[in-house]
């Protein structure tokens, strides 16, 4: 820390073990009135009337240069000091953002005292539809803060703790899907842009983990990912992650709606569906004694069928996948189309299992494992619409019944709100007001309105905030 002619700046470096991966924070304090002097490792502001934080932190290598980043904090202050910087920054980002947060509300016609409460005074009011409005609000607000370079990590663009769960990262198996659902149904394609920034930035490590993995061509996505590599380093047993071959459909799923809300084809993403059906042709060699291809391994996010182990056959989300990825393809590469198509057309039906419900996996002899906070099952509902009850009737009342079936496990957030998102689907309106009353009902909003994954605002994370 030292001294500065506006207060302070103060810079924060963290080094990785054995490595020059580094990065640093600098903050260059504002002090309006009052004292400031040095308190090693910081500094102490008194008897101040504002006190202004800009802080930027940069990923570096090396040695980096804080005097440009104080400077560049300076600039911000376009010449401070002046009677309310707060006020005008303030302005400043507003005319940039309230753009993309006007293109959609929310009016449920709550009470307009209630509207006039804070966040805090309307989560002790959980039943009403002010909380909801401002939940709407909030997340979208939440949503575009922390989707820019790339979209939000399990904590958005926070951490809301020393050890973050999870190491704060993308997990690509319900979590991000869930968080970024909104952008095309709720026109925030800044979400979608800096959705596809991750995703064609590791298409090179894609084609790696198809290669090294499966000795295909192609692209197959990691369960999770920091955000730089996309290469998939999740080998274990109970959590056989590097067995998961849906990821790469989707994760192109929101780039494809994106395109078709514009009515413009992306052509990266284009290239990309491509890439996938053709890890899928060199993947889908394997054929029952009906003829029927076989997906094998197969892992179903993250259960396992009972009394078996977790990598099994015909997860019903690899069946859907494939089978979407391949037809997709195929709308886009007419040259292609016919083979693609043949090999769609060769994938098995999904399996109704004893109890009337759509089965994890269309393999006789693998049994449901039902209290899952996952519904990887239902992927053909949502975010697909290969399941629904107007083309699929008989199916989507399997579908239903496994969604009746299916437990909250450990009430993770993301749980009940894809089961909303999964009922919704399928028109049944008291399921997704139940699967809301658990999120309202549990204590997983802060103050802040942020969220947390478990309920009494237990680890905190953004799915919620996001999802909902």
């Amino acid at each position: 820390a030292v001294l500065a002619p506006e207060g302070a700046l103060l810079t924060l470096r963290a080094r990785y073990p054995g490595s020059d991966l580094a990065y640093t924070g600098v903050t260059l304090a504002a002090v309006t009135g009052g004292t400031v002097k040095l308190a090693p490792p910081g500094v102490l502001v008194e008897g101040a009337t504002e006190v202004l934080l800009l802080t930027r932190v940069r990923r570096h290598t090396g040695e980096l240069d804080t005097v440009v980043e104080s400077r560049a904090l300076r600039d911000l202050l376009d010449g401070a000091p002046y009677a309310a910087p707060y006020d005008d920054l303030l302005a400043r980002h507003l005319t940039r953002h309230r753009t993309a947060y006007d293109r959609v509300t929310l009016d449920l016609a709550a009470d307009p005292a209630e509207r006039a409460l804070p966040g805090s005074a309307l989560l002790a009011r959980p039943g009403g539809p002010a909380l909801l409005e401002r939940l709407f609000a909030a997340g979208r607000y939440h949503l575009l803060s922390a989707s820019g370079l790339l979209p939000p990590r399990l904590t958005g663009l926070w951490t809301g703790d020393w050890d973050t769960a999870w190491s704060g990262a993308f997990t690509t198996n319900a979590n991000l899907n869930l968080q970024t659902a909104s952008a095309a149904a709720a026109a925030l394609p800044e979400v979608t842009e800096a959705h596809a920034a991750l995703v064609h930035r590791q298409l090179p490590d894609w084609r790696d983990n198809a290669r090294e993995i499966f000795g295909a061509r192609g692209v197959v996505a990691p369960s999770h990912t920091d955000g730089e590599c996309g290469h998939t380093y999740h080998f274990s047993r109970e959590y056989p992650l590097h067995l998961w071959t849906a990821g790469a459909d989707w994760l192109l799923k929101p780039l494809v709606d994106h395109d078709e809300t514009r009515g413009v084809h992306d052509p990266r993403t284009t290239a990309a569906l491509a890439e996938v059906a053709l890890f899928y042709e060199d993947f889908l060699h394997r054929a029952d004694e009906h003829g029927h291809l076989v997906v094998v391994p197969s892992y179903s996010p993250e259960n396992r069928p009972a009394g078996a182990s977790w990598g099994a056959l015909n997860a019903a989300m690899d069946l859907s996948a494939a089978r979407h990825a391949l037809l997709t393809a195929a709308d886009r590469h007419p040259e292609h189309a016919d083979r693609w198509r043949a090999l769609a057309d060769r994938l098995p039906a999904h399996r109704v299992n004893a109890d009337g419900a759509l089965a994890e996996w269309a393999w006789p002899g693998l049994a449901d494992t039902y209290d899952h906070r996952h519904l990887s099952h239902l992927y053909g509902v949502w975010p697909l619409d290969e399941i629904n009850p107007y083309d699929t009737p008989g199916l989507a009342r399997a579908a239903h019944r496994a969604l009746t079936l299916r437990g909250a496990e450990n009430d993770s957030a993301h749980g009940h709100l894809h089961h909303a998102l999964v009922a919704a689907r399928l028109r049944d309106g008291a399921g997704v007001g139940h699967a809301l009353g658990q999120v309202l009902g549990g204590d997983y909003f802060h103050a802040s309105l942020m969220s947390a994954h478990y309920p009494r605002r237990d680890v905190y994370n953004a799915d919620a905030a996001h999802a909902l």
